[in-house]
């Protein structure tokens, strides 16, 4: 009988990394190319804002309008449009000419508008007195965000990080530019839903190429430059929309670009980590080794030969332990499922709660203000750009104080300076200051969305970790859905959506209360852990739930 060749141990790229540089010359390539993929996809996250901008129109009457015909009305505003809501009723013509003797005091809709200006699809497809129309379509692209997520991941883990980024980096383009040709509503929202499908799992994808091959010690500044690089998005999206108002013309300047993509396929390398995870050892070494060489680092003799030949051989008596162990355990498994365990525990089904109401919240809030920066008195370009850029002290305040006064003080803080900043509008007049609270309100939600990523990963055991996680991100998409409809809230009070986000952010700071703290704790392992954690007090030095929670059982 021939005895197969067992196939060498995986590789433990942890052990490796700090070898290799946990920031070299490679490193900072590839975050490099991943921050241009993710400025694009903020581009396209954004666009429909100014694409499907508001814009001012008002009640056609023909025996008054001159040729050609302009938006202002001369003085016969005030006896052929009613007093209020001239946009979408006029008084009745009983007469044929433009005097006050031709027209009642009774109002009817109007049938025909004229527009301020036709930069956007509101006056092409006559969207006038259907604002649900014209909010509609942030609506369906983020409905688009929230099918793009799993579907994304699962392209992802089965065939790879590589084909994920440069498929979600260059097939907007073909959406995105259709759109530009498009005549007709309707499809114009069916292709909006498409381009958002297709082309918004680049970021979650470039997030996870980019941390998987960094060191620890870096993970957290990588994080943030991601964060930085969607910030710069969204500036050049407004800016670009500034310099090219009309909306046809604009798709085409944002979306062509996305088609150079294709070159990522000639230099963009797989993730080790996936290969490892897939068994492909032969690949993941040449990627380890020409790490090495791009970062002119010599790797010692010892981890070359584990390259070679693979990690040392285990004794007999630990091949049978693990063996042991791993037969135990999935003995457990079968006899009771994971999904039973999560839903049997009351502290993670009430932890899972809670994270939830804080995704919704924050990605609500987060949308809604930029959402609605463009409806601020000003400039709206100037106003959008002020709420992105924002974002970038809110990123560096995240690094520096989430490991020195704790997640939950951090971002429960950040909650409730949130809630005061935008509960405050209503009482505030002066323009300057108003704007002043806008922005303090988005860049404490800018450090909120910064930090909550790591904070609910501490939270979860590693056995469920990227189940809940998703779940969360998922739930939180509610937010983003709901987030283009706030503009709607203006109708009956024009700071109605921002009492909406600060009473979301006020209540999000109450339930931080309902949770541990976990800074200096290493992530639990079990749900059994997880729930330990609620028991553990806070301390300077790093607590191991582990540890604990074997005492507690008494082993």
């Amino acid at each position: 009988m021939v005895r197969r060749k067992a196939a060498p141990p995986q590789l433990d790229l942890d052990a490796i990394i700090p070898e290799l540089g946990q920031f070299g010359r490679y490193q900072r390539f590839v975050f490099l190319y991943l921050g241009i993929a993710i400025i694009f996809t903020s581009i396209y996250n954004i666009q429909y804002l100014f694409a499907a901008g508001a814009v001012a129109y008002r009640c056609r009457v023909p025996a008054c309008e001159s040729s050609p015909e302009k938006f202002q009305p001369n003085g016969w505003k005030t006896f052929a449009l009613p007093s209020e809501d001239s946009d979408c009723y006029q008084n009745v013509p009983i007469g044929d000419k433009c005097e006050p003797a031709s027209f009642s005091n009774g109002t009817r809709r109007c049938h025909s508008w004229v527009y301020e200006n036709y930069l956007t699809i509101v006056p092409e497809y006559g969207l006038a007195c259907q604002e649900w129309k014209r909010t509609l379509v942030g609506t369906i692209h983020n409905v688009g965000v929230f099918v793009a997520i799993p579907t994304t991941a699962t392209i992802s883990d089965a065939y790879g990080r590589r084909i994920a980024l440069i498929g979600t980096a260059v097939l907007p383009a073909f959406f995105g530019m259709a759109r530009a040709f498009c005549n007709n509503y309707v499809l114009y929202l069916v292709l909006e839903f498409i381009e958002a499908l297709v082309g918004n799992g680049t970021y979650s994808t470039a997030f996870i190429i980019g941390l998987e091959i960094v060191g620890l010690k870096m993970r957290v500044i990588g994080g943030n430059i991601m964060h930085i690089s969607f910030a710069t998005g969204q500036v050049i999206c407004a800016i670009i929309a500034w310099a090219v108002p009309y909306w046809r013309t604009y798709l085409l300047v944002i979306f062509t670009p996305s088609l150079l993509f294709f070159v990522y396929a000639f230099f963009v390398e797989e993730s080790v980590r996936w290969l490892i995870a897939k068994g492909k050892r032969d690949e993941a070494v040449r990627i380890i080794l020409k790490m090495a060489r791009i970062n002119r680092v010599t790797l010692l003799p010892k981890t070359m030969k584990i390259l070679k030949y693979g990690p040392p051989k285990q004794s007999a008596l630990v091949k049978r332990l693990s063996q042991r162990s791993l037969t135990r355990q999935s003995s457990s498994v079968k006899e009771r499922s994971l999904f039973r365990q999560v839903i049997e525990s009351k502290t993670i089904r009430f932890r899972l709660a809670v994270v939830s109401f804080w995704w919704i919240s924050t990605t609500m809030i987060y949308y809604g203000l930029s959402i609605n920066a463009v409806g601020l008195v000003g400039n709206k370009y100037l106003n959008f750009i002020m709420t992105a850029l924002i974002e970038i002290p809110g990123s560096f305040l995240c690094y520096c104080t989430l490991d020195r006064f704790g997640r939950k003080s951090t971002m429960m803080t950040s909650y409730f300076v949130c809630a005061i900043a935008l509960l405050s509008l209503p009482a505030i007049e002066n323009i300057n200051l108003m704007i002043a609270m806008t922005l303090l309100g988005k860049m404490m939600i800018s450090l909120i969305f910064c930090g909550i990523y790591i904070y609910t990963i501490e939270l979860f055991p590693t056995q469920a970790r990227h189940s809940l996680m998703g779940f969360c991100s998922m739930t939180g998409r509610i937010g983003s859905i709901c987030a283009p409809q706030t503009p709607l809230l203006m109708a009956y009070m024009r700071s109605l959506p921002y009492l909406l986000f600060g009473a979301m952010a006020g209540c999000a700071g109450l339930l931080m209360l309902l949770t541990p703290e976990t800074l200096h704790m290493k992530l639990p392992d079990t749900i059994a852990q997880a729930e330990q954690m609620s028991m553990a007090a806070r301390t300077r030095k790093p607590t191991n739930i582990i540890v604990d929670n074997m005492k507690v059982q008494g082993r």
